[in-house]
């Protein structure tokens, strides 16, 4: 059975890949940092197992990542923003945001990586964010930190294709997950009719994304960023 750890895993986005990867035959590890009792319903129910780390320190994810064995895949999913003007964000939110967004995946994945190398054999997917492509108006550190993993994507997918190790990015556009709950609903309507197709996206279209870089029928895809934003971005 392959083995698959999805960070940030019992959030919207993260629940939605956990569960799918589960019903396409994978044992997946459910990461959290604070939701104990949401990421152990949800394992117990995806027969898989919750996995308590903050993924910005590096010696808590080495520690975890210990006690698994080898991942055929890693989700790099966890994220916070934050909205404000770039003036008014504090030095501790933004750092928190770089490290959880941006240095929580490279942790990750530089823990990984060895057992992936020695297996001639891995699958590493980052999730970015449309913002990281075009960069979003009182966003900034989170578009830094988005388009951060988007170079981090491309960078280490070249270095890590002779082992046999495929590297993308999923950029989801507007998902409606507790994340965006905090919009009236005047500002979804003006944010709706910005979206060509017309409607938000579900965190099951990521998942759907998620598990088709994931799998074979993806062996030749590596180093790209699918957006699934509805045409929001192009």
């Amino acid at each position: 059975m392959k083995k698959a750890l999805v960070t940030g895993g019992c959030g919207g986005i993260g629940e939605a890949v956990c569960r799918r990867l589960a019903s396409d035959g994978y044992f997946v590890y459910v990461n959290y940092a604070h939701s104990k009792e949401k990421a152990e319903k949800l394992a117990k129910e995806i027969h898989g197992q919750a996995l308590c780390f903050d993924v910005s320190d590096i010696s808590a994810v080495k520690k975890a990542i210990a006690t698994v064995e080898r991942l055929d895949l890693l989700v790099n999913n966890a994220g916070i923003s934050e909205i404000d003007l770039f003036t008014s964000i504090s030095p501790d939110k933004a750092d928190e945001i770089l490290n959880i967004n941006l240095k929580g995946a490279m942790n990750c994945t530089r823990t990984v990586l060895p057992g992936m190398i020695n297996a001639k054999s891995g699958n590493i997917i980052n999730i970015s964010s449309m913002w990281g492509q075009c960069g979003a108006s009182c966003e900034v550190d989170y578009s830094a930190s988005k388009a951060g993993l988007i170079g981090f994507t491309k960078a280490l997918a070249k270095e890590v294709a002779p082992s046999g190790i495929r590297v993308n990015c999923v950029a989801p556009g507007f998902i409606m997950t507790e994340m965006n709950k905090h919009f009236s609903k005047e500002d979804l309507e003006l944010i709706k009719e910005d979206i060509p197709i017309g409607y938000f996206g579900k965190p099951s279209h990521i998942a759907d994304a998620v598990v088709f870089l994931a799998s074979d029928q993806a062996e030749y895809i590596t180093g790209q960023i699918l957006g699934v934003n509805g045409g929001m971005v192009i």
